[in-house]
């Protein structure tokens, strides 16, 4: 699907955002975490520097989110029964995921440092 036009594409990752919804409780709950610190930044109105790291670390564990279920998704098609390096892959995916969602709960800490001692 070479050489596609822009709102084509657009509508390519829209169906796997719609996708990804539908499919994984994880995606779900990446999103809910994200329109909580969303309301928490719209509350306490921080500079504009806090607004782009959060917004860069939620883009970070949503994107990890997707890649994790693009990967899972695409093992098990490839590979419906169980193998030890197909879990290996998809416990590599899923840690991503955990590391990011961590990195995430270091800036939540951060901010909170920053709003309490700054």
């Amino acid at each position: 699907m070479k050489n596609q036009t822009l709102l084509r594409r657009l509508a390519f990752a829209l169906a796997g955002l719609a996708s990804a919804w539908r499919t994984e409780n994880s995606f779900k709950t990446h999103a809910a975490a994200a329109v909580a610190v969303v309301a928490v930044l719209l509350w306490l109105k921080p500079t504009p520097l806090w607004w782009a790291i959060a917004t860069l670390t939620i883009a970070f564990v949503v994107a990890a989110e997707l890649f994790n279920t693009a990967v899972e998704g695409l093992a098990d098609h490839l590979h419906p029964e169980q193998h030890a390096a197909i879990k290996t892959v998809k416990d590599c995916a899923a840690g991503a995921v955990l590391v990011a969602s961590i990195a995430a709960l270091g800036v939540a800490a951060a901010f909170v440092y920053d709003l309490v001692l700054g």
